[in-house]
């Protein structure tokens, strides 16, 4: 056997081993349910709010605290709200028996599913250059997580490596606040998008930092400083979510979120937790390029995005 074949068998012998843990399988339906459930919840709470909106007669500067109440009295953003909660059950179940690098990806599909959905809701049917944009999301997220796959190893999170990210989150929340309060009354979807999207980066990495400490047993200061920072980090998160459901489609809500968040949770593993110590320099530029094609489908989409597009603003949907 040459060296070439036995490198071929190896690998082929670590992807099937990789498969015939029924534990793993398993990972693959429930991440997949998760994402039918966030396509339709992020629907149905599109709607709800786009009701409030008209019902308040305002427009402008991000949800009210007065909306954000009237919301919980919308049968459609309520039940879009449950099927998000169903959606993050089915993640975390999936995270639980297989390994992101296998389950993150598959999230993806929720921005091809909401795309249909949010076409026939709408009546805007997706045009070429905002199926290349969709397909730019899609492709360099892919892209992205499969290098972090070969090259990415795990360590045990240190109290200063923890510290640190509690440190950047602050510091992100703050840059992000500033920035609400100069330019919420001519912010566009981008901003809310990108906001929540890096935000929501940083609560699964510390989801995933409670629970293996609180599995460890080791559940004291700074894992109890940890559960409030993701309890603060999802109020917030939600607040961009729902204002960037305001000012723009579904689907692209959904765009960002698929594209922004896994990218910041990656970037903080290789970064922050020295994932990246073993990959070489030709992996840390398709880090760059992958990550760069996904966000620019992101910046295209607000663009090119039928709903947007038409009119320059999005057309009234079918609200119940």
């Amino acid at each position: 056997m040459t060296p070439l074949d036995a490198t071929l068998s190896d690998g082929i012998d670590q992807l099937v081993g990789v498969f015939r843990d029924p534990r793993i399988l398993l990972g693959i339906p429930l991440a997949l349910l998760g994402a039918v459930f966030m396509s339709f919840g992020a629907q149905y709470q599109h709607r709800g709010v786009q009701k409030v909106e008209r019902l308040s007669g305002k427009t402008t500067g991000g949800l009210s605290r007065k909306q954000l109440t009237s919301l919980l009295t919308r049968p459609s953003w309520v039940a879009g709200t449950l099927m998000l909660g169903l959606a993050i059950v089915c993640q975390l179940s999936a995270l639980s028996v297989a390994p992101l690098i296998l389950v993150q990806p598959l999230g993806a599909i929720a921005l091809v599913i909401t795309t249909v959905l949010n076409a026939r809701v709408s009546r805007h049917k997706p045009t070429r250059q905002s199926l290349l944009a969709i397909a730019l999301c899609v492709g360099g997220i892919f892209i992205f997580v499969t290098i972090a796959a070969f090259f990415a190893t795990e360590h045990v999170i240190t109290e200063r490596e923890l510290l640190i990210i509690l440190g950047i989150l602050a510091v992100v929340v703050l840059v992000f606040g500033v920035f609400w309060v100069l330019v919420r009354r001519r912010a566009q979807a981008l901003f809310y998008i990108m906001a929540a999207g890096v935000i929501y980066g940083f609560v699964a990495t510390l989801a995933k930092v409670v629970i293996s400490r609180a599995q460890a047993g080791n559940f004291e200061w700074l894992t109890l400083l940890c559960l409030v920072a993701l309890l603060a980090a999802v109020a917030v998160g939600a607040y961009f979510v729902q204002t960037a459901y305001s000012v723009g489609p579904p689907d692209l809500v959904i765009a960002g979120l698929t594209v922004i968040d896994p990218i910041v949770a990656v970037l903080i593993g290789l970064l922050v937790l020295g994932e990246a110590s073993t990959a070489p320099a030709w992996a840390l530029i398709g880090f760059v390029i992958a990550g760069a094609i996904a966000t620019w489908g992101v910046v295209q989409l607000t663009k090119h995005h039928p709903q947007i597009a038409a009119d320059g603003k999005p057309a009234r949907p079918r609200v119940h």
